[in-house]
């Protein structure tokens, strides 16, 4: 089962470890093995949500998604859309951007760093929107409950988190424009850069978010129409085609899966920009990830459950969180690639970790409940 399902992952790991090697050497398999483990610990709970969906849908749709669906979203965005961001942030064409990479890494690289302020500040103001509102949202189940709770409280105030993401960003251009100043530089541009850029990252999320909440809009409404189609056919004696109904419903969650899929496959694409620069290490790596989210969610799906560790959800958000503070950071500042990757990893570990003790707590208690009621049986008796 276990082979069944992530085979064709484990393959293409190998070919793009030793693909890293063959381009960079060790210090090139090293980054790419960073960035599949943050790819796979960031795209954990896309594959949870996914199967959520998916399981809804029927056999036709299931394979519709996870063949054209995986191509378009998984491999588009991550592999696809890195060159989009280097092209538009450098001015020049994709596949300009592409022969530069590939040719001449010199003068790719020194476009790359020129663009790196805008790219920083796009991704780091998009990730830190997916930080907030996940900390800002009352949750059933709390992994830090003393950090948790009183977040959720403040969570209730209207746009909270878009507030403080703005005045996130107008303090990273103001330290940006004065340092600059300080050193001489043309602090004024690019702290116009910085302040564009990251108001762009801000629309891209709340643009995504509004596409997935219409479309889950348009799946409630079209299941509330189906049901009460149902109803009244069942009233009347009459049958209706259950195709046509399952193709409306399924196809609405296509959608919105696609939206969805894109939402949380900027996390991993941006997230990469604050492990390297080098387009096709990026590629090797985000295409690792993205094969294993297309396994996690055949997995689910075919298991009928999702999974027990309910923190790791937590983990990659904080994960998410801690990227968004490294990329804002990198406008003004070096920071290792081993440290941004580490972080990451280290988080899941804890959530996971910390998510093992929690069942293992639970089970405990209801040992120990059972236990008790054998006692009173018995003692009843």
């Amino acid at each position: 089962m276990l082979l069944k399902t992530f085979g064709w992952s484990f393959a293409v790991t190998a070919l793009g470890l030793v693909a890293a090697v063959l381009y960079g050497g060790w210090t090139g398999f090293g980054v790419v093995a960073i960035l599949s483990v943050l790819e796979i610990s960031l795209s954990f709970d896309n594959a949870v949500v996914n199967a959520g969906i998916l399981k809804k849908m029927n056999a036709f749709w299931q394979k519709i998604f996870l063949t054209i669906g995986v191509l378009i979203a998984v491999f588009g965005m991550r592999l696809v859309f890195p060159v989009v961001i280097v092209a538009i942030s450098a001015k020049i064409g994709p596949i300009e951007a592409v022969r530069l990479a590939l040719n001449d890494k010199d003068q790719y690289q020194q476009l790359v760093t020129d663009a790196h302020p805008s790219i920083a500040a796009f991704g780091g103001m998009f990730l830190l929107m997916i930080f907030l509102d996940f900390i800002f949202e009352d949750r059933d189940i709390k992994w830090l409950g003393w950090l948790e709770r009183p977040l959720a409280k403040l969570g209730k105030v209207d746009m909270l988190s878009v507030c403080i993401a703005l005045v996130v960003l107008l303090v990273t251009a103001m330290t940006v424009a004065t340092h600059a100043h300080q050193h001489g530089g043309t602090h004024v541009d690019k702290a116009q850069t910085v302040l564009i850029s990251g108001i762009a990252g801000l629309i891209t999320y709340l643009v995504v978010g509004g596409l997935s909440g219409y479309f889950e809009n348009k799946l409630e409404e079209e299941e509330e129409r189906e049901h009460e189609q149902e109803e009244a056919a069942a009233k009347s004696g009459k049958k209706v085609p259950a195709v046509v109904l399952a193709g409306k419903a399924a196809f609405f969650m296509f959608l919105y899966l696609e939206v969805l899929d894109a939402s949380f496959s900027f996390d991993g694409v941006i997230g990469a920009f604050a492990v390297t620069n080098d387009i096709v290490l990026m590629a090797l790596g985000l295409g690792i990830g993205a094969m294993y989210v297309r396994s996690l969610t055949v997995y689910l799906v075919r298991q009928g459950t999702l999974d027990d560790y309910v923190y790791l959800e937590h983990g990659a958000h904080y994960a998410i969180g801690a990227l968004a503070v490294i990329l804002l950071i990198t406008i003004q500042y070096e920071i290792h690639e081993v440290i941004t990757g580490s972080v990451g990893v280290i988080l899941i570990a804890w959530s996971f970790v910390s998510s093992v003790i929690r069942n293992k707590r639970m089970a405990a208690a209801e040992g120990q409940g059972s236990s008790g009621d054998k006692a009173e049986v018995s003692s009843g008796v």
